[in-house]
């Protein structure tokens, strides 16, 4: 009887556990409805408005749709008004695209996505199969990006377990370098060099997990290079609260501190993380390119370049209910992880308790791309020599020829004009709409989820449908998607910021939204979001000068950085020296503006002296700021400093 009697009471408390388990989430889900009904309809809206521009597609971009299914199903036959006529008739094309984009949706419910325009074959089953392919390739590049962002952080997280942090910068140049990188640089690198030359691993095909190897490599480490300078800059600062001085204090060992500061990270980064997720599912178009890979990405581009749009439709929604999916669980995980300190407004500020040490390294790096840019600039880029190609770097060509004989170090000059400059406007205009529309993660939210959903070479053809073709087309398509990442990471900052305690003091205190806005949340959130942006500086000149390709900006023989590679790609083997330099050069545009991002100092000047983790003593005197008529300032400055957060276990006791 007894035995029994402990059953029943184990099944009751299983039983309960799952019921209270099952109320938890429920509960969980409906405040997330309550605060997302709007943003879940805002999102329906954005979803309707991309389908119906994607529908409007051969339309907007005012070419036949019927020449060019024609050409994409048999490229040698001649475009006769009767072999168009019958295309026209097949697909319909009379009725007008209202009612393609109608019948198309009307077979969704169904599960009926039409027929390819340009196969005759069902589009779901390709959908589903090349959708697969890309989630399986992202997973492979999420461990491969996780272990990079590891290492990025690893001295940071060694030292700061270890309470000897001090003035360290977080982000090193390897870091800035790795990230600017184009991953069709990487992958091409990769699959000549330990593919064909080595060959240690396949670089062709998707047969088996020994294919996604290379290719997990080539997106995963720009991408975690990128995560891991993110999360390294917020480390500092995690390291920085109380109750790591007091774990430190008590003893509690530095692999579990470190692990603590990470997971206090962490919510900051993972609405950017989903946002990743996506991009890495369906931008990987180059990649899949590359290394022959049946995925999602290179299915839309093939797609949108033959302009079939029951494939590219069905291929544009199943990424926008990844992102959709993938930035739910973001917002649901960042409550466990951070905690009930997050409703109860109890968080400490992640933001950088002091500015770090600037340094002179910077100098060096604008000194060398200077440099190059000046050795280059009176050569001629367009002057040919075909007596003189891919020849090796020498006196007379410092950074060689390429395959028609032109100075490679004249062309990359030249290009750095016009590649940077528009590249510094999009990247400005990106930073400034990133952190308003952060201010606002109810609107921003869904749309940051909808344009990073859309692959480049879709929104590049989109762009050029509503502005035309033109020098400023690529600014324009690059711009309104650069400011995705930006946005998503200002509104994480933000959402932890207002939770913080010195927040809900001066709040109390009677300060207005303006006042909190000026003088606390944007401070708290402008540094980090600032050297985002400058991480991705070299990725937006690339993707100006990558959508030259699809006749959208610049074309050859222009010498952008971006044109420049992918021309001389097919010769990195006789003639690495025409792809090396020209990366080299992006690199060292990547580590100088990481760098410069915390400042620049003479050799000489002595900065503030380290030692200290936690920010610096306050003046022994309160400082009152000063008041504006009929509203409270906020609450003055202790007169006590606050002890080092280096102090020993005796000080803290």
């Amino acid at each position: 009887m007894r035995l029994g009697l402990m059953r029943f009471l184990g099944m009751r408390a299983v039983v309960m556990g799952a019921v209270r388990g099952t109320f938890a989430g429920a509960k969980r889900l409906r405040v997330l409805a309550r605060g997302g009904g709007p943003a879940l309809l805002w999102r329906a809206v954005l979803t309707a408005a991309l389908v119906g521009a994607i529908g409007l597609l051969p339309w907007l971009s005012r070419t036949d749709p019927a020449l060019t299914v024609l050409k994409a199903r048999a490229a040698d036959r001649d475009p006769t008004p009767e072999a168009l006529g019958a295309v026209r008739a097949e697909l319909g094309l009379d009725d007008g695209p209202l009612h393609l984009l109608g019948r198309w949706l009307g077979g969704l419910p169904h599960g009926d996505a039409g027929t390819s325009w340009v196969s005759g074959s069902e589009v779901l089953p390709g959908v589903v199969q090349a959708f697969g392919v890309s989630l399986l390739l992202m997973s492979g590049a999420l461990a491969v990006a996780a272990l990079t962002a590891a290492a990025v952080c690893a001295r940071t997280l060694r030292l700061g377990a270890r309470r000897r942090l001090g003035a360290h910068r977080p982000g090193g140049s390897a870091a800035a370098v790795l990230a600017a990188l184009p991953e069709f640089l990487v992958a091409s690198v990769l699959a000549s060099v330990i593919g064909v030359q080595l060959g240690w691993l396949p670089a062709l095909g998707w047969y088996g997990p020994r294919w996604m190897v290379l290719p997990s490599l080539a997106l995963g480490l720009p991408a975690g290079a990128v995560l891991g300078r993110m999360l390294d800059d917020l480390l500092p600062g995690a390291f920085a609260e109380p109750w790591a001085s007091a774990a430190a204090a008590r003893g509690i060992p530095a692999a579990s501190l470190a692990r603590q500061a990470v997971r206090r990270c962490v919510p900051g980064l993972l609405p950017n993380l989903g946002l990743f997720v996506v991009g890495l599912t369906g931008g990987s178009v180059a990649v899949e390119q590359i290394f022959d890979i049946p995925g999602l990405g290179r299915l839309t581009l093939h797609a949108a370049l033959a302009q079939d749009l029951p494939v590219l439709q069905t291929g544009t929604l199943a990424l926008l209910l990844l992102a959709a999916a993938a930035g739910l669980l973001a917002r649901l995980a960042a409550r466990p992880l951070i905690g009930p300190a997050l409703r109860a407004g109890a968080l400490h500020s992640l933001h950088r308790p002091a500015p770090p040490a600037p340094r002179a390294l910077p100098l060096l790096y604008a000194a060398l791309l200077a440099g190059v840019i000046g050795l280059g600039l009176p050569r001629d880029p367009l002057a040919l020599d075909t007596f003189a190609r891919l020849q090796a770097p020498s006196p007379a060509h410092p950074f060689g020829t390429d395959a028609l004989g032109r100075d490679v170090l004249a062309r990359v000059a030249h290009g750095a004009l016009t590649t940077l400059g528009t590249a510094l406007a999009v990247s400005a205009a990106a930073l400034v709409a990133g952190l308003l529309l952060g201010l606002l993660p109810r609107l921003s939210g869904p749309m940051a989820d909808t344009v990073s959903a859309v692959p480049p070479a879709l929104a590049g053809l989109l762009a050029a449908g509503v502005a035309g073709t033109g020098p400023w087309t690529p600014a324009f398509a690059v711009g309104v998607v650069a400011w995705a990442p930006l946005a998503t990471h200002a509104s994480a900052l933000l959402r932890q910021e207002r939770a913080t305690t010195h927040l809900a003091a001066t709040r109390a205190l009677g300060a207005g939204r303006w006042y909190l806005l000026r003088r606390e949340l944007l401070p708290a959130v402008l540094g980090p979001v600032t050297r985002h942006a400058l991480l991705r500086l070299p990725g937006i000149a690339l993707g100006l000068a990558a959508l030259g390709f699809l006749g959208l900006g610049a074309q050859p023989p222009s010498p952008e950085w971006g044109l420049l590679l992918s021309e001389n790609r097919p010769y990195a083997e006789r003639a690495p020296w025409a792809l090396l330099f020209p990366a080299a050069v992006l690199a060292l545009l990547g580590a100088l503006a990481v760098t410069a991002a915390g400042g620049v100092r003479l050799p000489g000047r002595r900065g503030r002296p380290a030692g200290r983790t936690g920010p610096p003593p306050q003046p022994s005197r309160p400082v009152v700021p000063r008041q504006s008529p009929g509203r409270p300032g906020p609450l003055p400055a202790p007169a006590t400093a606050p002890a080092p957060a280096s102090a020993s276990p005796t000080d803290e006791r």
